[in-house]
């Protein structure tokens, strides 16, 4: 068991899973929750090595510059829909994340 790759796909999941909620919700709790996921799962792809991790690691920093906009136009300028908007935005970003991470684990799998 790969505890290096455990962690950071968890970290991408749940990255995704809470973007989605508050796209769903609208709550900038969870907006604020969205972006520590997706900050934790950035730091983590910086020092995977293989195949995709620059693309990986690219999704994750776009995600980043969707969630971090997004949470400042919600809390400072009260705009909702500014923020769900840079969130579906991010939540795209996520999905190619974990499609990335989904065709590297089947890719390891088929070297075994």
């Amino acid at each position: 068991m790969n505890w290096e790759r455990i962690t950071y796909t968890f970290f991408t999941l749940m990255s995704l899973t809470t973007v989605a909620g508050f796209v769903y919700l609208n709550d900038a709790v969870i907006l604020f929750i969205a972006a520590g996921f997706n900050l934790m799962s950035t730091f983590l792809k910086i020092g995977i090595k293989n195949a995709l991790s620059a693309q990986m690691l690219a999704s994750s920093l776009v995600s980043d510059l969707h969630l971090i906009p997004a949470f400042l136009a919600m809390v400072i300028f009260d705009s909702t829909t500014t923020a769900v908007a840079l969130s579906v935005g991010a939540l795209v970003a996520n999905l190619v994340s974990v499609v990335f991470v989904i065709i590297e684990s089947t890719k390891n799998n088929d070297d075994i």
